[in-house]
């Protein structure tokens, strides 16, 4: 049995620790009470912090929209300003430039030119804007009085300083030296270089804003009078020194010249000696003439459109031109005079001036550009010729008055049904082959000019395709086959072979690969390789400017060559025959077949 005493103790430590943890029960129990509590507590604030925050923000949302509205109405304010500042001031440009305008470009160009061109995009405005408005009308009297005072200013600057070149440095330039292996070259100088620059300034803006072409006439006109009136200084010159000092060519040329008289002894001289000056002084001119002739080609390429240098440069020189070719008939006609009294020996004095023109003849030409087929008057490309679309448009035009036409040929007939319009519109068809007959004789003249028989085929080409699509876009290939009923496969026939000649030129890349060409042991590619790579060189600058038919002749040229390709690459594909194969299979026939694709393209 336990002792009294100890059970009484056991109990009491039981029920000690039973009291302590009904204690920490009740003191837990609290603890989670107020735990729950202020867990409610937080969910309180937190659902109410919630609630304010969706109350902020459906605030705020609206307002933020607003600020961006407000934002985006500034903008539109600001570019509103700007824009108004902008056409406000088309309507101060006059007054603006007023001042200027009417003081003129002397001395002060560039800030002209930028003065027109505020009025010039004054009268745009207008005129795309408000085309009623009275300010139209004052900007474009403002812009017309602008382009009068640069006209001016052109002509006012050719002709202060467009002067007569002095006959000194007209004989220093024509004189040969015999004993000189290189002659020292005379530049003739016609304007100062600022002068110049503001001259080819001018016409620049005249040609791109102004519109107007009298500027040229004036440029001619002008320098047209120097050209003259240097060519009479040198003449009197040379008359003066030889006259005052009984010699028979002028003192000042220093040194040997070729077809100049022999210098003769001093004495007064008579009529027959007056003929040898004037001779001489003929001579002279001539070379003179040539001389001035290219130095103001040369000035009037700078200065004139490239479109009107042609015309211009023929109107200038025409008045000393036909001077010269009038001195020389007065010259002819004194010899004539002299024989005419028995005087036969006269006649010799007209060889000088014969052998003079014959050597300077190629000068001649060239200068004048007397022959159009000379190689800098035909497209380098072998594009259509001017002449050919020249031709066309005037018998496209000659469709809107072919009634007429027809009964202008038909006035000239005696036939008895030269009355009746089937006769008239056969006549206007015959007239017309005969103008595309003399044109194909024509362009095969020029075709010879090409030292390539291939680009002189790929240029008759393009202008005989020219010609046929032409008439096929029009009504001339009805009237053409009143008389000609072929024409269509006749101008077919000859492209053809144009086409035909092309591809010859693909021989010397292609022969290199044929089989009798290739030895066993040495393929021939790299001279293929060679050859493929030349020759799409040059004909990649070449144009066919018909799209379909640049894309027929390029698949032809590309199935030809590939195919002969890709044979000699599949006989020789197991041969070895050198140590450095890619020397010769530099390309693959994909790469052949693109470098052909680029043919006739300037912008591969």
């Amino acid at each position: 049995m336990i002792p009294t005493e100890d059970a009484s103790a056991r109990k009491r430590e039981i029920e000690e620790k039973l009291k302590q943890e009904q204690e920490t029960l009740s003191f837990i129990r609290e603890n989670m009470e107020k735990s729950d509590q202020l867990t409610k507590g937080m969910v309180s604030i937190l659902s109410s912090f919630e609630s304010r925050l969706m109350q902020l923000e459906n605030s705020i949302i609206p307002v933020h929209k607003q600020t961006e509205n407000l934002q985006r109405l500034q903008e539109n304010v600001d570019k509103t300003l700007s824009c108004m500042d902008h056409v406000i001031s088309y309507y101060h440009v006059a007054k603006d430039t007023d001042k200027i305008i009417r003081e003129g470009p002397t001395g002060r160009l560039d800030e002209y030119l930028a003065c027109i061109a505020k009025i010039q995009k004054a009268v745009e405005y207008f005129q795309d804007n408000n085309p009623d408005s009275p300010e139209l009308n004052t900007v474009k009297a403002r812009f017309e009085k602008g382009k009068e005072l640069l006209e001016a200013e052109f002509r006012g600057l050719l002709t202060r300083y467009s002067k007569p070149v002095p006959p000194i440095l007209i004989l220093d330039a024509i004189t040969v030296d015999e004993e000189l292996e290189v002659q020292e070259e005379v530049t003739l100088e016609h304007l100062p270089e600022a002068v110049l620059q503001d001259i080819i300034c001018i016409s620049g803006w005249l040609v791109e804003y102004g519109r107007n072409q009298d500027f040229m006439n004036v440029y001619f006109q002008i320098r047209s009078n120097q050209l003259d009136r240097s060519i009479k200084g040198l003449k009197d010159h040379f008359r003066k020194s030889s006259a005052s000092s009984g010699i028979l060519y002028s003192p000042a040329v220093q040194t040997k010249r070729k077809d100049t008289p022999t210098k003769k002894a001093p004495k007064r001289p008579g009529k027959d000696d007056v003929l040898d000056i004037e001779i001489d002084s003929y001579i002279h001119c001539i070379s003179a003439f040539v001389k001035l002739a290219q130095s103001e080609y040369a000035l009037l390429t700078e200065i004139i459109p490239e479109h009107h240098q042609k015309k211009t440069f023929d109107s200038l020189i025409q008045e000393a031109l036909d001077n010269l070719m009038l001195e020389g008939d007065n010259i002819v006609a004194a010899a004539r005079r002299a024989i005419m009294r028995h005087d036969y020996s006269a006649v010799l004095t007209i060889f000088p001036i014969l052998r003079h023109l014959k050597q300077t003849k190629p000068d001649f030409d060239s200068t004048l550009q007397n022959d159009p087929d000379k190689e800098y008057n035909m497209p380098k490309d072998g594009t259509v010729h001017e002449l050919t679309s020249n031709a066309i448009l005037f018998l496209q035009q000659l469709l809107d008055f072919q009634e007429t036409a027809g009964a202008m040929l038909a006035s000239q007939e005696t036939s008895s049904s030269a009355s009746s319009s089937e006769f008239s519109r056969r006549l206007l068809s015959t007239y017309i082959c005969k103008v595309l007959g003399n044109l194909q004789l024509n362009l095969l003249s020029k075709s010879k000019v090409y030292e390539d028989s291939a680009l002189s085929a790929i240029f008759l080409h393009n202008n005989y395709n020219y010609i046929l699509k032409s008439l096929e876009k029009s009504e001339l290939i009805q009237l053409v086959t009143v008389t000609q009923k072929k024409a269509e496969s006749s101008y077919r026939e000859l492209i053809e072979q144009q086409i035909q000649i092309y591809q010859r030129s693909w021989y010397k890349v292609t022969e290199h690969i044929t089989d009798r060409n290739m030895p066993a042991f040495q393929p021939g590619t790299k001279g293929f390789n060679d050859g493929l790579e030349e020759l799409c060189k040059i004909q990649k600058v070449w144009a066919i400017p018909d799209k379909e038919q640049r894309d027929a002749i390029r698949h032809a040229q590309r199935k030809v060559v590939s195919e002969a390709y890709r044979a000699f690459l599949q006989r020789y594909a197991n041969i070895s025959f050198t140590k450095n194969p890619e020397k010769y299979h530099k390309y693959r026939p994909e790469q052949v077949e693109e470098m052909i694709e680029r043919l006739f393209d300037t912008s591969a």
